[in-house]
């Protein structure tokens, strides 16, 4: 059920160092403009934040600013790692999705989410190279582009989030305003190679990303390994 256009909407991003800013960048082209709503970059303070590229992102609000958002807003890339034992970033996310409308995760976003404690028997998605991952935080993996479950929304791999995040708006505002916003953002891919998924990918292709890949597959394995072990421990 959509909301009325009289309730103001609070949407929120989390952004953090070695993210993959398109995760984040590609929502923020249609969540920043959801009518009747106010869109915050949040992280702990609001120094330059790097991506993996180098590329560098400013939050405008603080963790311990931020109110009660509708929407949070979690990307991934490698630095998602890093934030897997991070306390405050954990508590954050799992103090707005008591309240939140949805948490919409990114990538590997998902996994952020997944050491919070909330995907425990959920349904969700992540990049293509992490979703052996998933099972170790409680959920069921999917290798649907966008995953509903609840007020969990998961997108899978960076520029699946711009579907998610239409999808997103279509939760909140209806299929209107967000084919309103598809069509602004001229959003009408035609790949030029069919080599989005690993079920389409070349093997020779295949083979080498997730070769390139392995480093940081091994620790987002490594990690929630561990999760999963102190949940059986308790």
């Amino acid at each position: 059920m959509t909301l009325s256009l009289d309730i103001h909407l609070k949407i929120g991003g989390l952004i953090f160092p070695n993210m993959d800013q398109c995760d984040f960048t590609g929502p923020l082209e249609a969540l920043a403009r959801v009518p009747n709503s106010s869109f915050m970059t949040i992280w702990k303070d609001k120094n330059p934040v790097r991506d993996l590229a180098g590329m560098q992102l400013l939050a405008d609000t603080t963790i311990d600013e931020a109110p009660q958002l509708d929407v949070l807003l979690v990307p991934g890339g490698h630095g998602q790692e890093a934030l897997m034992h991070d306390e405050a970033v954990l508590s954050f996310i799992r103090k707005q999705a008591a309240g939140a409308r949805y948490v919409y995760s990114v990538c590997t976003g998902s996994l952020l989410c997944g050491a919070a404690g909330l995907l425990h028997g959920r349904r969700a998605t992540t990049h293509w190279t992490a979703m052996d991952v998933l099972p170790l935080y409680g959920a069921t993996p999917s290798d649907e582009r966008v995953v509903i479950d609840g007020q969990f929304v998961s997108a899978g791999g960076v520029t699946s989030g711009i579907d998610g995040s239409l999808i997103v708006v279509s939760l909140l505002r209806g299929e209107t305003v967000a084919q309103e916003l598809q069509l602004y953002m001229a959003y009408d891919p035609k790949p030029p190679f069919q080599a989005g998924s690993p079920a389409t990918a070349p093997a020779p292709i295949l083979a080498t990303v997730t070769e390139r890949a392995r480093a940081i597959t091994e620790k987002r394995l490594a990690t929630g390994r561990a999760y999963q072990a102190h949940l059986t421990a308790l």
